[in-house]
């Protein structure tokens, strides 16, 4: 679902894209071939929809941390070595024992061997650096994490807000 800017929003059901059209609050960008058919008419499958009208969306309301966001906002790799292989962790850069909070700007993805390393330390105390500084996701990354493929249809939608589409592509019954 995009706003009436094209931004990004949410993924949101095939039911709830149709009433959202049905009722004039949106209409459809793309559609898949497969038509949606009730006892006594035919509908185009929204695929992508987009609001007829803006709607605000607060940023100082920030999603809440987790593991799968976290790696994601990472690109599953360490941010201390690099390293994507191993097992992740998750790390408060100003550890929670010295004042740290688990707030998206002090907590990153660790591998197991710099978790360990770094300890219950700050990083000047260690000789570590961090490759980029921690900050809150783009709201782009939990549509990416709501859905296990990107598909084609959506990307043109999707790559002004991200970096990257490196998902692959699949057909999926849910509308962007």
């Amino acid at each position: 679902m995009l706003n009436a800017s094209y931004e990004p929003l949410n993924v949101c059901s095939v039911r709830r894209a149709h009433v959202l059209v049905y009722k004039g609050k949106a209409e459809v960008l793309e559609a898949l071939e497969q038509p949606l058919r009730t006892s006594t008419d035919t509908y185009p499958w929204p695929h992508v929809i987009r609001l007829v009208t803006y709607v605000h969306v607060p940023r100082a309301a920030q999603r809440k941390i987790s593991r799968r966001a976290l790696f994601a906002r990472d690109n599953w790799r360490c941010v201390y070595c690099g390293t994507a292989g191993g097992r992740l962790t998750l790390d408060h850069v100003v550890p929670r024992s010295r004042g740290g909070d688990s707030v998206w700007e002090n907590v990153v993805t660790s591998c197991a061997p710099c978790n360990l390393r770094k300890g219950n330390r700050l990083l000047e105390e260690v000789p570590m650096v961090l490759h980029a500084m921690p900050r809150p996701p783009a709201p782009v990354l939990f549509i990416r994490l709501a859905t296990p493929t990107i598909p084609t249809g959506w990307r043109p939608y999707l790559e002004h807000f991200s970096p990257s589409s490196s998902n692959s592509t699949s057909t999926s019954t849910a509308a962007a």
